[in-house]
């Protein structure tokens, strides 16, 4: 009897540590998605000032397509920001998010997913920002 007492405990010793570590893991792989969300947020009213402000190069008849390219590509990159965060919140729940609950097998291939796709969203959206600043400084 205390032998298979002591196999059970040495068992779940040897397991706990384990389980404990992925759901750090997930826990900081989630924090990480969210810092990311959070750095690129605040430059959506970046990206309207920097619309605006093309809107009036294109409207004085500028024949310069730049402006026009430079437009659509912060509009694309403010689009691509509330899809993503739509599609994030369709895929995870609010305990998930922010207070850390284990994620299923199939919601860490999802949290995996979605960690590369806002990667790929910062790049766009600061790319969309340096490229319409960089024009308009040049005119």
């Amino acid at each position: 009897m205390k032998t298979s007492r002591l196999i059970i405990i040495l068992i779940v010793l040897t397991i706990l540590p384990f389980s404990c570590k992925e759901n750090k893991q997930e826990t900081s792989q989630m924090k990480e998605v969210l810092a990311i969300h959070d750095e690129v947020m605040p430059k959506m009213g970046t990206i309207g000032n920097l619309i605006s402000e093309l809107d009036e190069k294109i409207n004085e008849s500028n024949p310069d397509n730049r402006y026009s390219k430079a437009r659509q590509n912060l509009k694309d990159s403010h689009k691509s920001m509330m899809d993503w965060m739509k599609h994030f919140g369709d895929r995870f729940d609010g305990d998930e998010i922010m207070k850390g609950k284990t994620l299923t097998e199939e919601k860490q291939m999802w949290l995996n997913e979605e960690e590369a796709k806002v990667k790929t969203l910062r790049d766009q959206i600061n790319t969309s920002i340096k490229t319409a600043e960089d024009l308009l400084k040049s005119n």
